[in-house]
């Protein structure tokens, strides 16, 4: 049976897990002002860099974020079970993607310093083998952004509390890839202020 150009597109969807509380900084992080828009919206438009659809996951701050989300993505999931952790962010966005999809970007709500030519390496390595994971160099370990392929997913069902996929891509030897800015994520105030002037004093 012949592929479809909807096929394609639903072959690398991304998620974008924005469902915490944001307890540190003392505000939703999602809606912090970044450019004409928000925290929320700048990791929309990386998202939409990798592929597509783009699901965020939410839950604390839902249904606010929502509505003050100038780029709607192609779907919102809530994940009711937010408060566990980033493992339930990943489960409640796995069961809404597609049948279709060979594997999953995922990005994180809070890394604005990750420019384009990473997120594109990413896009192409994840597309040249979509049964292999990819991961962003972390200290010389994988992190996020990332590329979960398919035959990965039933692990990631597997997680429990406030666990990522992290592990999960090092015991099935993902390739890590380097992302300047992808150690620096927006957890507090302070972070928050410093990450903001990088980001001005960029071209």
């Amino acid at each position: 049976m012949e592929e479809t150009r909807a096929d394609r597109h639903e072959a690398f969807p991304v998620l974008v897990l924005a469902a915490g509380a944001s307890r540190r900084m003392g505000r939703a992080k999602a809606l912090l002002p970044l450019n004409s828009g928000t925290l929320l919206d700048h990791a929309i438009g990386q998202a939409r860099q990798l592929g597509g659809p783009v699901t965020v996951v939410a839950g604390g701050w839902y249904p606010l974020v929502r509505y003050r989300c100038r780029l709607q993505p192609s779907a919102w999931v809530y994940a009711r079970d937010w408060r566990e952790g980033l493992s339930a962010s990943l489960k409640a966005g796995l069961g809404r993607i597609a049948p279709q999809a060979k594997g999953v970007f995922v990005v994180l709500l809070d890394q604005p310093l990750i420019e384009s030519e990473a997120l594109m390496a990413l896009a192409q390595a994840a597309r040249h083998n979509p049964s292999h994971p990819f991961a962003a160099d972390m200290g010389g370990k994988p992190g996020a952004p990332a590329y979960l392929p398919r035959r990965l997913w039933s692990q990631v069902m597997t997680l429990e509390g406030d666990r990522g996929a992290a592990g999960i891509l090092a015991r099935n030897g993902a390739t890590r890839i380097a992302m300047d800015g992808a150690g620096s994520d927006v957890d507090t105030p302070g972070d928050w202020r410093r990450i903001s002037r990088q980001l001005s004093e960029q071209p």
